[in-house]
């Protein structure tokens, strides 16, 4: 995407000692957390009596405000707030070596229209964030297709999702109307849920190929959403949203809306729709639980041809008229699978499940053609810690003909060595350690490939290098208040 390039210009340039940077960054953050890890420890040597209510017990780390939360929540209403922080460093690879902070503090209001006042079926959600701090994918890997992180964005305080929700024929029937999120419910897995890059959840082929980036974090924008369930186990749902939910230009998308309440309509539309089936979903059922989903989409708008000008010519020619000849569509289907392989013990959610998630857009106009992700998930691996999870996950995003065959033809055109994208690829290994149902911690380590396709940095003005593949290492905690 354009504004991730862009910041990778801004904040490629090496930092001297930035590799000690990083080091010293992901030690504070081991450092900080330390004691309440301690604290947690301790905590499990609590008589049985006092675990019911104790601080490591609790699902929240505020409590239960004195009576008040509970007071809220039968009268309809529940308060969210969420913390997410992670200190992120880039020892080796990428356009430079350094690591950063960012956090997001999400806060979230849920409606139940029917408790609150007697609407039968009603619900109203709403949430905001506030994001601060430096993206890694931004500032020092370089790569514009999976962004190492899946809060990374620009820094902001935004409204995100507000919507009404309608309930009908006891729950058969569910209508969603406001402003909505696409990666609230399509293209899901939930194994894929647990990593930290953000392509195994938005993924990266609709983050590069869609307008803006698609209506995703942490662009939300108009929608209407409608699913139907014809059994317990099939799920039908399609959506149709504000095809571009920045609104036309250029630069970042997100300084274009950076309060998220433009509530744009009119620019062109982006339609998905998407079929699931989840089967042995009961904690009594016999067989190993899974959900298999099959959908499609389609955006209308206005896309500019990667390789080709207005009058045929290729954009590199030097006798191009420069201007991009206009694409209107993008189309695509997709498949996911989560299957879970061996469990320790019938009924419980601990053992070995497995996803994988694979994705096409053959339209032309589209940066990424080809998509696939997979993994591995492993709960409770350990006895004494049976909500903790292992993930190893892959993901792959393959370059379009049409914008490969753009850099062959600036190669010719230029004579230089410009290196020629394939794909992009990053692999992943994470702990998410339950410390305490409020708290988790999770160390991370990413190995991207072929950042940005395997562009060349900013900083070579000869263009004839690609960014040499990148090391991440980082900790993230996330705290629920």
């Amino acid at each position: 995407m354009d504004h991730r390039r862009e910041r990778a210009a801004r904040g490629g340039e090496t930092r001297r000692g930035a590799g000690r940077s990083a080091a010293a960054a992901l030690a504070a953050a081991a450092i900080l957390t330390a004691p309440f890890a301690a604290m947690a420890q301790d905590a499990t040597t609590a008589p049985a009596g006092e675990k019911e209510s104790g601080l490591w017990q609790r699902e929240t780390l505020t409590g239960d405000w004195g009576g008040l939360r509970s007071a809220l929540e039968e009268r309809g209403f529940q308060i969210g707030v969420v913390y997410t922080a992670e200190a992120l460093g880039n020892p080796a690879g990428g356009v430079g070596h350094g690591a950063i902070y960012e956090g997001r503090l999400e806060t979230a209001l849920d409606v139940d229209l029917e408790k609150a006042v007697g609407w039968t079926g009603a619900a109203f959600h709403a949430n905001a964030y506030q994001i601060h701090g430096r993206g890694l994918s931004a500032n020092y890997l370089g790569n514009n297709l999976l962004t190492a992180s899946n809060i990374e964005a620009s820094r902001a305080t935004r409204l995100f999702d507000l919507w009404l929700q309608q309930k009908l024929f006891d729950g058969a029937l569910s209508v969603r109307v406001g402003q909505l999120a696409a990666d609230d419910e399509f293209v899901i897995s939930q194994y894929g849920a647990t990593f930290v890059n953000g392509t195994f959840g938005w993924p990266g082929l609709l983050a590069a190929d869609a307008a803006s980036g698609g209506p995703a974090y942490p662009l939300a924008t108009p929608g209407v959403r409608v699913a139907v369930m014809p059994s317990d186990a099939l799920t039908l749902s399609a959506a149709v949203f504000n095809g571009n939910p920045a609104g036309p230009g250029s630069g970042n998308p997100q300084l274009r809306d950076d309060s998220g309440t433009s509530f744009r309509i009119g620019d062109g539309a982006f339609a998905i729709a998407e079929a699931a089936y989840a089967r042995n979903q009961d904690k009594d059922a016999a067989g190993l639980a899974a959900t298999y989903k099959l959908g499609a989409f389609y955006q209308r708008g206005r896309f500019d041809d990667l390789r080709y000008d207005d009058g045929g010519l290729a954009l590199a020619d030097p006798a191009s008229s420069g201007r991009p000849a206009v694409r209107h569509t993008h189309f695509g289907f997709y498949a996911v699978v989560d299957q879970m392989i061996w469990r320790r013990e019938a009924g419980g959610d601990q053992g070995l499940g497995v996803f994988a998630r694979v994705m096409g857009d053959p339209t032309a106009a589209n940066q990424v053609a080809f998509y696939a992700d997979g993994g591995v998930n492993y709960k409770g691996l350990l006895a004494d810690r049976p909500d903790d999870v292992l993930g190893v996950a892959f993901a792959y995003a393959g370059i379009s003909g049409e914008a490969r065959g753009a850099d062959g033809d600036t190669r010719r055109f230029t004579g230089t060595d410009r290196p020629i994208r394939d794909f992009e690829a990053v692999l992943e290994v994470t702990y998410k350690a339950q410390v305490a149902p409020w708290w988790t911690l999770q160390p991370d380590l990413q190995l991207i490939f072929h950042p940005g396709g395997g562009i060349a940095p900013p900083s070579d003005t000869t263009g004839s290098a690609a960014i040499p593949d990148a090391v991440v290492l980082g900790l993230r905690t996330a705290v629920t208040f």
